[in-house]
């Protein structure tokens, strides 16, 4: 139960603060090299773990996607983090629905969430911080599937990283299984039931990780690398993985790859 729970509290809609969301607040701030965390009653201690966890994931994803020499986050470009005083406070500023921990501004490096969201250090900040970066290098207009964009936030937690394959094993077994052609098409939304929202994510999150596992990092950058380029999907993916003739062939190629694990 706790696995579909957390699953739709990471399912955010990307929204921004009202203009003067920071000043009607009287944000408190604390600064490190790559985020500044903005904050009104949350504990010290927890703001300075926030900006050390958000350090750490920062160099750990950057360098498990192959994005090391891409982007600046100094300065300016530093990641915000605001932090509300509860959950209350925070859906009422965000507009998010009560089941969100954290919604993302990938388009302006602005996380949001409050002290308490469930799983907010080991699921959330690098689902969220792995959105962003990945965002900022393919674009925001590049043709990328939703299930790409969350496979690369999902491949991010740890704990599903090394679990997806199981949940899409199963999904299978149980013909609940959404082939990658359905799942290019598919757009999440909060009428959806939760077993389709978690298998949408299990599959995402392992797609990626058998592109990366399997064909190593740096051809996955070079995919990514296309995108930004203006290649559609289908396009990148032919020039990057030859062996692909389309989503198709990703898909059974995915598919070989879990039912031989």
């Amino acid at each position: 139960m706790m696995r579909k729970i957390t699953i739709f509290i990471l399912f955010v809609i990307f929204i921004g603060l009202p203009a003067d969301s920071s000043v009607a607040l009287n944000w408190s701030e604390r600064k490190s090299a790559h985020f500044i965390v903005y904050f009104k009653d949350a504990p010290e201690d927890f703001v300075d773990n926030v900006l050390d966890a958000a350090e750490e994931y920062y160099r750990d994803i950057t360098s498990d996607l192959g994005f090391t020499r891409y982007g600046s986050w100094a300065w300016e470009d530093r990641c915000k983090i605001y932090i509300y005083k509860d959950a209350e406070e925070y859906m009422q500023v965000t507009k998010q629905p009560e089941w969100s921990g954290g919604s993302t501004i990938y388009q302006q490096k602005i996380i949001n969430t409050y002290p308490l969201a469930a799983g907010f250090f080991d699921t959330l900040l690098p689902h969220e911080l792995g959105h962003i970066i990945f965002r900022e290098f393919v674009g925001v207009r590049s043709d990328v599937p939703l299930w790409l964009d969350e496979g690369v936030a999902s491949y991010q937690e740890k704990a599903r990283r090394w679990g997806s394959n199981k949940t899409v094993k199963s999904a299978i077994k149980n013909k609940t299984f959404i082939p990658l052609e359905e799942l290019t098409k598919k757009v999440l939304s909060p009428s959806l039931d939760r077993e389709t929202v978690e298998i949408f994510y299990a599959e995402a999150g392992s797609v990626v990780y058998f592109l990366i596992s399997k064909y190593g990092k740096y051809r996955f950058v070079d995919l990514c690398r296309a995108l930004k380029d203006g290649k559609r999907f289908e396009e990148a993916l032919r020039t990057t993985y030859s062996r692909f003739d389309g989503v198709k062939d990703l898909n059974q190629a995915w598919v070989n790859y879990i039912e031989n694990e």
